[in-house]
């Protein structure tokens, strides 16, 4: 048991020693301006977001729960039979009325 907990102890100890040696030496990031694809930031990086942000990811989260309920009905479809295909229908209707409506509000314009 003690020879176990000593190997173990070791290797621990060789691989913290081995990610020191290998270890790249770097400023600290303070010092580093943010990464953006190589360009120069044109914003400080605690800037708010534009409004027009909002409603397209309330879209995104309104499609992303759509394939949250998706998922599961997938595996009761077949034991369900055709109410299980109008139910999800008429659920994909209803976002599909929520997109068209924020379609029409402009959500979707960025000019």
């Amino acid at each position: 048991m003690l020879l176990l907990l000593a190997v173990c102890l070791f290797g621990v100890l060789l691989l913290y020693g081995a990610g020191r040696f290998c270890a790249v030496r770097r400023e600290p990031a303070r010092a580093l301006p943010p990464f953006s694809g190589g360009l120069a930031p044109a914003e400080h990086p605690a800037s708010r977001f534009h409004v027009r942000w909002y409603p397209v990811s309330l879209v995104f989260l309104a499609f992303d729960m759509e394939m949250l309920f998706m998922y599961p009905w997938v595996r009761v479809v077949r034991e369900m039979g055709t109410p299980a295909v109008v139910e999800m229908f008429l659920f994909l209707g209803i976002l599909l009325a929520a997109v068209a409506y924020a379609w029409r509000e402009g959500a979707f314009r960025w000019s």
